[in-house]
């Protein structure tokens, strides 16, 4: 019946748990001092109390200062009274009958130590029975006194409140801090065949592990040394892990029960209930009535209660329910406390049940005041068997126009698809079901019900269909070229069949030519022009993409002037739609034809509306247009802000090539800001998948970071060798499409390395690419390439040109880089008066864009010009990087972590990570002292301004 638990010395050491072991160290003291005492650890399931109290045991074992004992709870013998007080008695080994009254224990359990010191540990005591758990607490408070004996107890989180364990100390294990959590991620993935975890999978082992320790464990050891390098796709698992009972938004599926996703819940060893049988059924009908894609997870409260009165269940159920610590309700919503709970409980129960639970549940939704879907869909899942006319009825309500979220449709084809018999129609629903996981950020589930729908039929439109969602998955995760012949194989399989989806096919075989970097393949999936315009029958989607397809067209033939008409055509089309792929494509119009106004506005609403309409699936994509805008505009600050967010998005929605997209960006907005290290870490991440996936626009977009770097640091030999082979002809020339952007760079390189000439070729290609008008900064900075490559009598009026267009446009730092080139030529003409006026304006817009490596060398040409005030400001924010900076500003302003991580649109973990290096960077210990700090700093800053 019973016998001692094991507990074994953990393999590695405790983080984040110092009060715990201070509080537990103390008990032992005392006991081997010879005084009593008891504590109570309480915690979630994965939080470490076993661990603890390992620790516990094996600490006082090793001061060999008296016995442990360690009695565990038999779950099947749980409402046996006094089982619990057996167990311990026999784990002491007595010879005698185990006591069988509450206040027989402590007297017997002073037998047992005889005098000597004693440590009683007790995992789990909530397990126990009612009578013992009263006699374990009858004891614990009247251990006090000269008998040496420690009672150390741990219990679920929801139980610490037991009446029968009252005025115990008690102890809350919380999740831990995130640079514990760091810090044991570390020591988990040291030593292995890949010892450096990537930064992207550990931030979303952080993420979704949200400080359980086991979690961080489990998800760790279900991860391949090439996943955790990051050169392999993370599990959709990962990205739907309920991280806490602390956590209020878990992922939409909460753990299941999805249709369609396999995954095992993170816990499979959780307590019995100990509930009447009607507070049973109760909670199996909330986890029933929890919807697949709901915006916010648990079940709707009123329509469980309304399932549960039609049930006639007692209605003390619900109370029960809520008072045990299983459930609680908030917000019209129902939600389980502890994580993996709800779906044991789904999984658990027999068929017969679920499917009865769903019966209640669709009778309760016929009432006219449900959407469909969700009434057929609880119809279709107490289906004993295949049932055509339900399956059609569920594929229906599943395609109609509305508001159901994807992953709703996507588990009601699945199920639609079970319930079929015919093998072509049910591939064909599988396939609908794989579009709308991916459409919902899920393409584990895709990727699945793809290979399902494709081992089910040949048939030419199953695979056409099947072809699509693949390519389109591949496009986001793969190689870009796998997903350009899948594409086109789809345009033509669909082509007699579904020409919406041929169409659809053709347009993503164009955006996967665009990201390789291949014209040719780019013009091949364009295809040939239709034969006469689209009709009057044509919709709005059909005309835009006409003209999108003629437009670009023109674009990949070179003839920007005749697109530049279609694309903004296709802008003011698309800025009227609501649906989130046809406000993309005129987002990207505007970024190709240079409005970037327009390409803010358009991919904020396409963010916007991927967002209301729950397509997760587009919502990086929309933030790395949007991010290009805003960095092409020179907004740096709002580009790190939108590639931030995309880059955590795409990492929850499997989209690694986005992913490399973001990193990009980011590797270019640190370049400005002077952030060595992390454009070093952004341009690294970049090509790790950009090399293996063929992502040449990242890549490129790499290389013009690092670049810019030795840049502004006075390397102009390195940005020269870098940006040659990128600019330049030949195979390892830069993306069509972004080379042109790095071609000042390369000038200015290759100015200051007295390899001038060289460059004159790809300036007369900029020039002719600058005429058509598609980037503002363009003429400025093609008068500056002249200014570099110019006769010294020509360079005054280069320059003054430049600066005049610059003016016209804006931009803080590409027109300070301006003023630094004339400034710097000034000086070296010997003329520092002139050139310290241009100076000076370039470090004031340098120093506000945060662009510190190029301030830094505007100091460093005004002092040798003899400018006297050229000093950093005092106070230490120097030491800063521009991102810990902000930080520190917003909360000298008095600002919350959680405020501050809304205000620049950052994790509060990413908040707290900075906010402790500036701490320790500035030598301050509280929010006070940096408020002070600050405000000296900019105070200094505002009087000693030349």
């Amino acid at each position: 019946m019973a016998g001692l638990t094991t507990l074994t010395s953990p393999p590695l050491r405790i983080y984040g748990r110092s009060t715990q072991l201070h509080a537990i160290e103390t008990l032992l003291n005392g006991v081997r001092a010879g005084r009593g005492g008891a504590l109570v650890l309480a915690a979630a399931p994965g939080f470490g109390r076993t661990t603890l109290l390992a620790h516990a045991a094996r600490s006082f074992r090793s001061s060999r200062a008296g016995t442990v004992l360690s009695p565990r709870a038999d779950p099947a013998e749980s409402l046996i009274p006094y089982s619990g007080v057996h167990s311990l008695w026999c784990a002491g080994g007595a010879p005698r009958t185990p006591p069988e009254e509450p206040g027989a224990l402590l007297p017997a359990v002073r037998d047992l130590a005889g005098g000597r010191p004693l440590l009683v540990c007790v995992d789990d005591a909530h397990l126990w029975d009612a009578a013992s758990r009263a006699a374990l607490g009858f004891a614990a408070r009247r251990l006090e006194g000269p008998h040496p004996i420690g009672l150390l107890l741990s219990v679920a989180a929801h139980r610490a409140d037991d009446p029968r364990l009252a005025a115990l100390p008690v102890l809350h294990l919380d999740p831990l801090a995130p640079p514990d959590a760091a810090a044991l991620v570390d020591d988990l993935t040291r030593g292995g065949a890949h010892p450096v975890v990537h930064e992207v999978v550990r931030e979303e082992i952080l993420r979704a592990a949200g400080g359980n320790p086991r979690l961080v464990h489990d998800l760790i050891a279900d991860l391949t040394p090439h996943q955790l390098a990051g050169r392999a796709p993370l599990p959709q698992r990962l990205y739907e892990a309920d991280p806490s009972p602390y956590d209020s938004s878990p992922s939409p599926y909460d753990g299941g029960p999805s249709p369609f996703d396999g995954s095992a819940p993170p816990y499979a060893d959780l307590e019995p209930l100990e509930l009447p049988p009607d507070t049973e059924e109760f909670l199996l009908l909330v986890a029933a009535a929890h919807e697949p894609g709901a915006e916010d997870a648990g079940a709707d409260a009123d329509l469980v209660l309304r399932a549960g009165a039609a049930a006639g269940l007692h209605g003390a159920a619900p109370g029960a329910a809520e008072a045990a610590g299983i459930v609680h309700r908030s917000a019209g919503r129902i939600r389980f406390d502890t994580p993996g709970l709800r779906d044991a409980l789904y999984t658990g129960a027999p068929p017969a049940r679920r499917r009865a639970a769903h019966r209640l549940l669709a009778s309760v939704l016929d009432d006219g005041r449900t959407p469909p879907l969700l009434r057929q869909l609880h119809r279709a899942l107490a289906a004993e068997g295949p049932d055509a006319p339900l399956a059609a009825a569920l594929s229906s309500a599943a395609d109609a126009p509305g508001t159901a979220p994807h992953a709703q449709r996507a588990a009601a084809l699945s199920v639609a698809a079970d319930l079929t018999r015919p093998a072509r129609e049910r591939a064909l629903r599988r396939a609908a079901a794989a579009r709308h996981a991916r459409l919902a950020g899920l393409p584990g589930p895709a990727r699945d019900l793809l290979g399902a729908a494709r081992s089910e039929s040949a048939d030419a439109r199953v695979r056409g269909a099947v072809e699509l969602v693949r390519g389109q998955l591949a496009l986001a995760d793969g190689p870009v070229a796998d997903a350009h012949e899948a594409l086109v194989l789809a345009a033509e399989l669909l082509a007699p069949h579904d020409p919406d989806g041929a169409r659809e096919a053709r347009l993503c075989a164009m955006a996967a030519a665009w990201d390789m970097g291949d014209a040719a393949a780019y013009l091949s999936a364009l295809g040939a022009p239709p034969d006469a315009a689209p009709g009057p029958r044509a919709t709005g989607a059909d005309i835009l993409a006409e003209e999108y397809r003629a437009a670009m067209s023109d674009v990949m033939r070179g003839r920007l002037g005749a697109a530049s008409q279609g694309l903004r055509g296709v802008v003011a089309r698309g800025q009227g739609a609501d649906e989130p792929t046809r406000l993309l494509r005129a987002g990207v119009a505007a970024l190709v034809v240079g409005d970037l106004a327009a390409a803010s506005r358009v991919n904020a609403r396409a963010l916007a509306a991927a967002r209301a309409r729950g397509m997760d699936i587009h919502v990086p994509q929309a933030l790395e247009y949007l991010a290009y805008a805003e960095l092409r505009a020179g907004r740096h600050a709002r580009a790190r802000a939108h590639a931030e967010e995309g880059l955590r998005t795409a990492g929850r929605t499997g989209q690694r090539n986005i992913a490399a997209q973001h990193h990009a960006i980011l590797a270019l907005v640190a370049s400005v800001e002077g952030e060595d290290e992390a454009v070093t870490a952004h341009a690294a991440a970049a090509a790790r998948t950009a090399r293996p996936h063929g992502l040449a626009q990242a890549a490129t977009l790499a290389q013009w970071a690092l670049a810019r770097v030795d840049l502004s640091r006075g390397r102009a030999p390195e940005a020269a060798a870098r940006l040659g082979p990128v600019v330049r002809p030949g195979p390892r020339r830069g993306h069509f499409a972004v080379r042109m952007l790095a071609v000042p760079c390369f000038v200015e390189a290759s100015f200051f390395t007295g390899e001038g000439e060289a460059a004159r070729g790809c300036v007369a290609e900029f020039a002719a690419w600058a005429a058509q008008g598609a980037d503002p900064q363009a003429p400025a900075q093609l008068a500056r390439c002249h200014a570099l490559l110019a006769r010294p009598d020509e360079c005054d009026a280069l320059y003054t040109v430049a600066l005049a267009r610059h003016a016209l446009v804006g931009g803080d730092f590409e027109s300070a880089r301006t003023q630094l080139l004339y400034g710097k030529w000034l000086r070296r003409r010997r003329r520092p008066g002139e050139a310290r006026g241009l100076l000076r304006d370039a470090l004031v817009s340098f120093e506000r864009c945060g662009a510190r490596a190029w301030a830094g060398q505007a100091r460093a040409e005004l002092r040798a010009t003899g400018e006297a005030r050229t000093a950093e400001p005092p106070g230490g924010l120097s030491l800063l990087t521009p991102q810990q900076l902000r930080i520190a500003r917003c909360v000298a302003e008095g600002a919350t972590n959680r405020e501050v991580a809304r205000r620049l649109s950052l994790s509060p973990r990413t908040v707290d990570h900075h906010l402790r290096n500036v701490f320790a960077l500035l030598g301050v210990r509280s929010r006070v002292e940096l408020s002070r700090l600050v405000a000296r700093s900019e105070q200094h800053t505002t009087h000693d301004e030349p």
